[in-house]
């Protein structure tokens, strides 16, 4: 028996074939091979084509069939793992009516915040755990404002997750997790936000049916079995955002428990018990994927938009003949703290943790006679770290305080500089993981599924590659460094 893992990105849609038995992952494969084009008609405006996904789905899966040349009939559960605070209009007949407005799209802070106001921060904070902010409902809104014979003509809303999910099946769905990222579930009445409806005026009857996080959710339709090259037996068993994924990657579901990753943007995830939040929202509290109502499972998300993007940025702009290990070798010829360069990885839309200001990446102390392309790259892994510790800063307020941060060994984490940079300005040992998005979905289509009875069951081939102990000896250096480029930051907004 195996399992389908599918992590929807906005840079390339992944897919992994788990065996069921042991866990291990037999093939993985993602597409396109360059980062996928977002479209941004405006500053701060970021758009995709849903059948965009759908079709380097379909790649990367073919990809993956062919390579593990397994019976396609053994494949019996699908996860789902997607980019978050997207928003897929359709109509009746289930087409897509306008390019998904993304997660890092800016345009409706300014509705959030209006919303906010009028229905009232402690009420939002009390019952919603957030700011409505920039987040689905207000991009749902926006359209309304903005784009009226679009509205008119919308038959569901869903977030990136399941569209995929009725391209499979033909149906319908969102989840509790799904709708309290979007900013439309009431944790203190267990229901969708009435308050919220009514503020924005938007009718129920648009947001798509309840299924469980983890479950039988839907199963997969003859025209897309045919279509993927899969059996009609096949069912959709797990759905969950790309963060809430990722530490369902990690085996982190339990309070106390800390994810993170650092790709196109940067992720502190904690795992709490009780409800809690940021008095000024900068970050935010959602339903875990094993929240239930009996069983109170929250997570409390730091998302920086700017971290893995300027690191991209860097590369394209600075050094494109060079890898990025090539790179991560460049930057530990500078000094820790960068002789003073500091840089401000800003510059991908407004920023939750910054209380929704649209902030530019900067450069800053740049000195032409000191400073190399060695600093530069450094500068940037130092500051993608502090912007972590900024916000790690403000979960400890609310009672989040990692000792351990458990990450997969990618992206970022892949940068020797950046690991010992967050481990020594936090404290916090690091421990890196064989496991990503996609291969954290096809474990949680198994547990949806009921293969597996426990969590660590699910997780026993998971296994760690590297410990990251903080830099006692450079910790003073590490710290004066940060202090510097948060003076940096302060000034700036």
């Amino acid at each position: 028996m195996y399992f389908l893992g599918f992590d929807i990105g906005s840079s390339s849609v992944k897919v992994s074939l788990v065996e069921a038995l042991t866990g291990n992952c037999l093939s993985s494969a993602f597409y396109p091979k360059q980062e996928m084009p977002i479209i941004a008609k405006r500053i701060g405006w970021a758009e995709q084509e849903p059948e965009q996904w759908w079709s380097n789905l379909k790649m990367a899966l073919a990809e993956v069939l062919a390579s593990s040349a397994v019976d396609a009939k053994a494949i019996k559960a699908i996860g789902i793992s997607y980019q978050m605070h997207g928003l897929v209009v359709v109509d009746k007949n289930k087409n897509v009516l306008r390019p998904a407005i993304i997660w890092c799209d800016s345009r409706a802070t300014t509705i959030g915040q209006q919303a906010f106001d009028a229905i009232g921060p402690e009420h939002c904070l009390s019952h919603l755990l957030n700011s409505p902010g920039n987040f689905t409902a207000s991009k749902l809104r926006w359209i309304r404002e903005n784009e009226p014979e679009v509205y008119d003509k919308i038959y569901k809303i869903m977030l990136p997750g399941d569209y995929i999910a009725m391209k499979l099946s033909g149906e319908i769905q969102t989840t509790v997790s799904g709708l309290s990222e979007g900013i439309f579930w009431d944790f203190k009445n267990d229901e969708v936000s009435k308050d919220v409806l009514r503020h924005y005026d938007i009718d129920e009857s648009l947001l798509a049916d309840v299924v469980p996080s983890m479950g039988i959710q839907c199963k997969i339709s003859s025209a897309a079995a045919k279509e993927l090259g899969l059996s009609e037996d096949v069912v959709v068993t797990y759905r969950g955002g790309d963060q809430p994924n990722n530490a369902l990657s990690l085996n982190v579901l339990q309070p106390g428990e800390i994810a993170t990753t650092a790709g196109t943007s940067g992720v502190v995830y904690g795992v709490c018990g009780d409800v809690t939040y940021d008095p000024r929202s900068r970050v935010n509290t959602f339903a875990h994927v094993n929240h239930t109502k009996e069983n109170t499972r929250l997570g409390v998300l730091l998302c920086i938009n700017g971290t893995g993007i300027m690191n991209s940025w860097l590369h394209r702009n600075f050094c494109p003949n060079v890898s990025y290990e090539q790179m991560n070798d460049m930057a530990a010829l500078a000094p820790v703290g960068s002789d003073g360069l500091s840089v401000l990885p800003f510059g991908n839309g407004a920023e939750r943790v910054l209380e929704n200001k649209t902030c530019s990446g900067v450069i800053a102390g740049l000195s032409l006679t000191t400073h190399s392309l060695n600093h530069i790259i450094r500068a940037t892994h130092e500051g993608i770290a502090f912007s972590f510790q900024y916000g790690m800063e403000i979960m400890k307020q609310i009672g989040v305080n990692p000792s351990v941060i458990r990450a997969g060994k990618a992206n970022m984490f892949l940068s020797p500089i950046f690991r010992e940079t967050l481990a020594s300005i936090s404290g916090a040992t690091i421990e890196l993981y064989n496991t990503d998005g996609s291969v954290g979905a096809a474990r949680g289509a198994g547990i949806g599924l009921g293969f597996y009875k426990t969590y660590d069951e699910a997780f026993v081939s998971l296994q760690k590659l590297a410990v990251v102990e903080p830099d006692v000896q450079k910790s003073e250096e590490y710290q004066n460094a940060y202090e510097h480029w948060k003076q940096e930051l302060i000034n700036r907004i």
